[in-house]
């Protein structure tokens, strides 16, 4: 009896200490990983805590179900959208990028730590796939919005790569496990069966599991349950079957997260408060399990050498081999390859040698905590700095300041009521309400001034301060950015005014009209058809943020609707650089 009331207060002690912790890891820019995983080793038999932890079967336990929650979370969370830009180029990365960059580390485990070669493969393949669920939340915690193709490949890439390092790490485990020399030709048959499986059950699991929510009757606080349940058989189901759960879980995730769900607002904060949880377990366990007096002093400096390659050369030679067929500038695939960040999942990967009862399982376990130490350290601490220094902000929508709550009603359509604070900078301030022009089915659901609820009449004016009620589709939300874009403080560079230009162009302009206007003397080809034909011709997929010089005049998108431009900013008297035959179009 006394040991399990200890263990439940050091339970409570642990995890309110790392919620805690959040507020000066936002402050410090620290990752969040980074301060569970210190918690765990403080607690540990090296730490004050003097807790002696060697449960390797508990620790994969908690383990795998943290990562099905984490990854079913991040597919609730992942925008369908965001797959027209983002996909072709995440899925060469999760498959080819991870592969590579297993390889080049492997190569360098081999020299540095002198392993036979399949055995340095087993260390890259640990450590070959992102955890950008600790990228996203250094991002997020500074107010940083990425441009959507580089968020759009990083989130994908995260929850897809993981099954291919799995996958890699398991074949060798066996392998070696087996007394093999080299991998045989099964290996890519259950590689492609386990993708296959896992995609398959994925998708129609989550079909099916949308179906359910959408027809049965429960209390309110049981859907969240009921999509947690369903997400954890299909993960089940997919891993009994020989497929990859995580990818299906991750599948189901998106399908969930992308159709009309009734209680979808419940199920997507339930999930992602389970996801926080699930990250702190898992890294206060594996801190536990660590003994830091093993990596120091002789593992220091050989798992610097294998990490300062991953980060440096593998990661960045990956990227670069992955994206040759796309259209991404420099500066997208700098960052691309700098946030390579290293979380769980290698740590998890570590303990599958200790449960193969391999030669060196102690060794991988060390090198792949060591590589992930390094990397959130490295890595981590200068993600946001990277988005800034590359310039890879686009200053975020109104509709992405404002608070928002979905609405339930029986036709599930999608309904959503939206608050917005009026500022003294904002184009609303002042206006008579009759002088706002709302979108058609767009209306106005209430006013607070001085914290009461008051009527509003066509004289009324908007003052500083005033909370604004909105009622409408989601999509037709979002043009509400003319009246409220300047509703929340920007830094100075992400002004829109600053950002897009002096001018807001209709996309449909004719390029011909536009060059005889400003002057402009373009390319017979380049005054063909409307701004946005010309804008198209410049990048594979446009999205806001996307800029093309042409003269003295950068043409910058300014708002997308769908797969179409809608609007374009455009800066005037811009510095022209001198032109080379193979110049292409500058996108920050």
């Amino acid at each position: 009896m006394d040991f399990t009331n200890q263990l439940i207060l050091l339970i409570g002690v642990l995890f309110l200490l790392s919620v805690l912790a959040s507020t000066i890891s936002t402050r410090l820019g620290l990752p969040l990983l980074l301060v569970f995983l210190a918690l765990g080793m403080l607690a540990g038999e090296d730490g004050p805590g003097g807790i002696r932890f060697d449960d390797v079967q508990t620790t994969y336990m908690i383990g795998t179900g943290a990562l099905v929650v984490i990854l079913f979370n991040g597919g609730l969370c992942t925008e369908i959208g965001s797959f027209r830009v983002g996909l072709w180029p995440a899925l060469w990365l999760a498959t080819v990028g991870v592969v590579v960059t297993a390889g080049l580390t492997g190569l360098a485990a081999m020299w540095f730590l002198d392993l036979h070669w399949l055995e340095g493969m087993l260390v890259g393949a640990i450590v070959g796939s992102t955890d950008a669920a600790a990228v996203f939340s250094i991002l997020h915690s500074h107010g940083l919005r990425l441009k959507q193709r580089v968020d759009a490949t990083l989130q994908i890439e995260s929850g897809a790569n993981d099954p291919m390092a799995i996958f890699l790490t398991v074949t060798l485990v066996n392998l070696l496990a087996a007394g093999g020399t080299a991998p045989d030709w099964k290996a890519g048959i259950q590689f492609f069966q386990q993708m296959g499986i896992g995609a398959a059950v994925g998708l129609g699991g989550g079909w099916a599991l949308v179906w359910l929510i959408n027809r049965i009757a429960l209390n309110a606080s049981l859907y969240p349950l009921l999509a947690f349940s369903g997400g954890m058989l299909i993960f089940g189901t997919t891993a009994v079957a020989g497929g990859s759960g995580y990818l299906a879980v991750y599948f189901a995730g998106i399908v969930l997260g992308n159709r009309p769900l009734q209680n979808i607002d419940d199920i997507r904060r339930f999930h992602d408060g389970l996801a926080w949880l699930s990250q702190m377990s898992m890294f206060l366990i594996l801190g536990l399990l660590i003994t830091p007096h093993e990596l120091l002093p002789s593992l220091a400096m050989l798992g610097l050498l294998i990490a300062l390659t991953l980060m440096l050369i593998a990661r960045p030679v990956a990227v670069a081999v992955c994206l040759l067929p796309f259209r991404f500038n420099w500066r997208e695939r700098v960052f691309i390859g700098w946030v390579g960040l290293r979380g769980a999942v290698p740590i998890i990967l570590a303990l599958f040698p200790w449960l193969g009862g391999l030669e060196y399982y102690r060794l991988y376990f060390n090198v792949a905590f060591f590589i992930v130490l390094l990397s959130l350290v490295i890595q981590g601490w200068t993600v946001a700095p990277m988005a800034r220094w590359l310039k890879l902000q686009v200053p975020p929508s109104a509709s992405a300041l404002a608070r928002r709550m979905r609405l339930e009603v029986p036709e599930r359509l999608d309904c959503e009521l939206l608050s917005y604070r009026v500022t003294g900078d904002s184009p609303a301030m002042g206006r008579a309400w009759a002088d706002v022009i709302l979108p058609e089915g767009v209306h106005l659901a209430g006013l607070i001034r001085d914290g009461r609820v008051i009527g509003m009449d066509a004289d009324l004016r908007l003052r500083d301060d005033d909370r604004v009620f909105l009622l409408g589709r989601s999509a037709d939300l979002a043009l509400l950015d003319p009246w409220f874009a300047a509703s929340e403080r920007l830094p100075e560079y992400l002004e829109p005014s600053r950002f897009f230009g002096e001018m807001t162009l209709d996309a449909g302009a004719s390029m011909a009209d536009i060059a005889l206007l400003y002057g402009l003397k373009p390319d017979p080809e380049a005054a063909v058809g409307t701004l946005e034909d010309y804008l198209n011709r410049q990048f594979d997929n446009p999205v806001v943020g996307d800029r093309a010089r042409l003269g003295q005049v950068e043409f910058v998108v300014r708002e997308m609707r769908g797969r179409r431009i809608a609007k374009v900013g455009m800066r005037l008297n811009v510095k022209e650089r001198p032109k080379s035959k193979n110049q292409q179009p500058h996108r920050p």
